[in-house]
């Protein structure tokens, strides 16, 4: 969890990281089914990938993290100068029994915890997973609402050993409270780490904020290259170029880190404006590698339907409401798809959207920004129709049409020609 520029944050920790795992393609398809359809990935060439790592937090109200999968990191943090004491167990961090967990940051000291700077004044809590998942390379994403305030510091990131910088580190996501609608990306290394660290910011649209609902951030690891992206969006990419002639340290497996820090040299300390308790609350932590192709994490594919046509965006063109039609497969970027472990089915850096979230019969289909909402979550069937769950309706070509510029809508699944799609490596 380090910063960006003005300062950033420097932390030894003494953790191992183990396990090579292999690059991640096309993602593997993991919305529930509903009733008549039974779950299958589309069909790929070559091999899919696969989740390695998955935690939804499904799970009782109060109940704790599952042990399997994360550990707690309890203390101070000199390092940063950050004000809270990590605790373990379930005051700090715990399931809501709605699919989340709730990392809560308190105003409060129960149990005359010490910090660097004399007696605490705030806890939180600090999950990672360095002695029960490591990963190189592949799809990292959660999904998250970010709390908000002056000196809060929420981060979903990830390190490559106990020698840092040397081991390397990745931050997916970062947020400082006095940029509510703003998140970083940030790679360290040996000669670029601290506030030498590379990155960027991502700045959500007309003045929102990270606060007002959930959001999904995600990195694209491959040799050589790491992209970042918020809700389906990228916005920046990192390779061996960037660094100025310092050695790429990201060859090897890294483990999974989240956490809401209290203060620190990059968000500052709490004021008076500064409520209490704040939450960051996480739908989903999803990971997934694979493609024995060795094809790049995000590479998209064709989906072809009914007369061999492409599913395509009509003039290439990432404006929201840009239709989404039937076109002679022509192997560019407008017909390039991946689909999300969320569910999604992304191209050019969003997603294929039911217009204003109807359920109806010939409701049109559209490229729009990613926002995880029900209009954009999509099935996919063994028999080759792709559904979307929230109407129960099928992805369908407009009349039984295979006309270059038919439109795609939703319909009652019929087992159509119209309605049976399949992906082409």
């Amino acid at each position: 969890m380090s910063a960006s520029p003005p300062t950033r944050r420097i932390r030894p920790l003494a953790l191992l990281a183990a396990a090579v795992l292999l690059l991640c393609g096309w993602l593997q398809q993991t919305a529930a089914p509903q009733a008549g359809h039974s779950a299958a990935r589309l069909d790929t060439a070559p091999a899919a990938a696969t989740a390695t790592f998955t935690d939804d937090f499904n799970g009782p109200a109060g109940s704790a993290v599952d042990s399997s999968k994360w550990g707690y990191e309890t203390g101070d943090n000199v390092n940063n100068h950050e004000r809270e004491y990590y605790t373990s167990g379930t005051h700090n961090a715990a399931l809501d029994g709605q699919g989340n967990l709730v990392i809560t940051a308190r105003k409060e000291n129960p149990a005359n915890y010490q910090c660097w700077y004399g007696t605490c004044q705030y806890t939180s809590a600090r999950l990672s997973t360095p002695q029960k998942f490591t990963q190189a390379y592949g799809h990292f994403e959660t999904r998250m609402k970010l709390p908000r305030g002056q000196g809060m510091w929420p981060a979903f990131w990830m390190l490559g050993g106990g020698n840092w910088p040397t081991d390397g580190e990745i931050d997916i996501m970062e947020n400082v409270g006095f940029e509510p609608g703003s998140v970083h990306g940030t790679i360290h290394g040996p000669g670029y780490s601290g506030a030498n660290g590379i990155g960027a910011g991502y700045t959500l649209p007309n003045g929102q904020s990270f606060s007002d609902g959930f959001h999904t951030f995600a990195v694209d690891w491959a040799p050589n290259s790491i992209k970042w992206s918020v809700d389906g969006n990228v916005y920046e990419t990192r390779t061996p170029a960037d660094l100025g002639g310092n050695r790429w340290v990201f060859d090897h497996p890294f483990y999974l880190i989240m956490n809401l820090a209290v203060g620190g040299y990059w968000p500052g300390d709490p004021n008076s404006s500064t409520t209490f308790p704040q939450q960051l609350v996480v739908d989903y932590v999803h990971v997934t590698t694979g493609d024995s192709s060795g094809g790049n994490p995000g590479t998209g594919h064709a989906i072809t339907g009914i007369g061999g046509k492409c599913v395509d965006i009509a003039g290439a063109s990432s404006a929201n409401g840009t239709a989404v039609q039937l076109y002679d497969c022509n192997g560019t970027s407008a017909q390039s798809w991946t689909v999300g472990s969320d569910g999604t089915i992304r191209a050019l850096g969003k997603c294929l959207d039911i217009t204003a979230a109807g359920t109806a019969n010939g409701t049109k289909t559209q490229l729009y920004d990613c926002n995880g909402t029900n209009a954009q979550k999509w099935t996919v069937t063994a028999a080759h129709d792709i559904v979307n769950p929230a109407s129960n309706r099928c992805l369908d070509a407009t009349g039984n049409s295979s006309a270059n510029g038919t439109r795609l809508q939703i319909w009652d699944c019929t087992g159509g020609a119209n309605q049976k799609w399949t992906v082409t490596g």
